[in-house]
């Protein structure tokens, strides 16, 4: 993959800024007990760290516990999904303001598994919009399954890019937060090993169909985690060598010491 010289400063540009780290507990743990426990812990150790703001995404219904043990900006919660519309016969399904009223700030949108459920661009763009109406932050999940020698794989992040922020005014760029999950190098199906250079370079070209699409100010100001078996072993390379301005932390957001750990690593940076 060939840049010019000049794009991996705008990726610098954005480093001072406050890291974000969210922890996405995914259909975890088992009760309402547990979950209390594991937020409580982490909450208390996030409070001490004035360089990273911390989310954490557990399951719906745990929301409605957790809200009230919310102390500050330092540590919030988000959502693990939302649906586009506001009420009506839908059943199972959540709404934006429905979470807002249970103090979600950020939802997920577009995760990796959600798409292998059926969820498309056009879907993901309209979740999008009734988020950001409602007011919460949109943390939009973009990914390839494979990549490939001949560079295919940008074409469809290009496109994922395009289609889910359709619709979405520059105004509004400012409560989206990309998180970039390569899925072929994610869990026990692993095809590969993702490389803070490699994440580097996809971080740029990111950037420039940000930039394509809106403009450049725009596209360097956007937070851009990396969302790919993040843990305590490589959040440092990551963020450092990797330009990512935060992750998107799966398995290990359900240990509280290594989840408190990967915050430390990215207060350090």
């Amino acid at each position: 993959m060939i840049f010019n010289k000049k794009q991996p400063r705008s990726v610098k540009a954005v480093r001072g800024e406050k890291k974000l780290i969210v922890g996405n507990w995914k259909m975890n743990p088992q009760t309402v007990l547990e979950a209390r426990k594991l937020f409580l812990a982490i909450k208390k150790e996030a409070g001490n760290f004035r360089r990273v703001d911390t989310v954490m995404c557990p399951p719906f219904v745990f929301l409605g516990d957790l809200a009230p043990r919310i102390s500050g900006q330092k540590c919030v919660l988000g959502s693990q999904n939302v649906f586009f519309e506001e009420a009506g016969a839908f059943t199972g399904e959540i709404s934006a303001p429905m979470l807002q009223s249970l103090r979600a700030k950020y939802a997920i949108v577009g995760h990796s598994e959600r798409r292998a459920m059926g969820e498309t661009d056009g879907v993901i763009s309209k979740k999008i919009s009734a988020g950001i109406k409602a007011g919460l932050t949109i943390i939009l999940c973009i990914g390839e399954k494979e990549r490939d020698a001949e560079c295919a794989y940008l074409q469809i992040l290009k496109e994922q890019i395009i289609d889910s922020l359709s619709g979405v005014p520059k105004e509004s760029l400012s409560k989206i937060v990309i998180a970039y999950e390569p899925v072929w190098a994610i869990g026990a199906k692993a095809t590969g090993v993702a490389t803070p250079e490699a994440l580097l370079e996809t971080i740029i070209f990111i950037r420039k169909i940000l930039s394509d699409l809106y403009d450049q100010p725009s596209a360097h100001a956007m937070k851009i985690l990396y969302g790919g078996s993040a843990d305590e072993t490589n959040a440092g390379s990551f963020m450092r060598d990797g330009g990512a301005n935060g992750l998107l932390v799966g398995r290990a957001s359900l240990d509280a010491k290594k989840f408190i750990e990967i915050v430390k690593i990215a207060d350090s940076l």
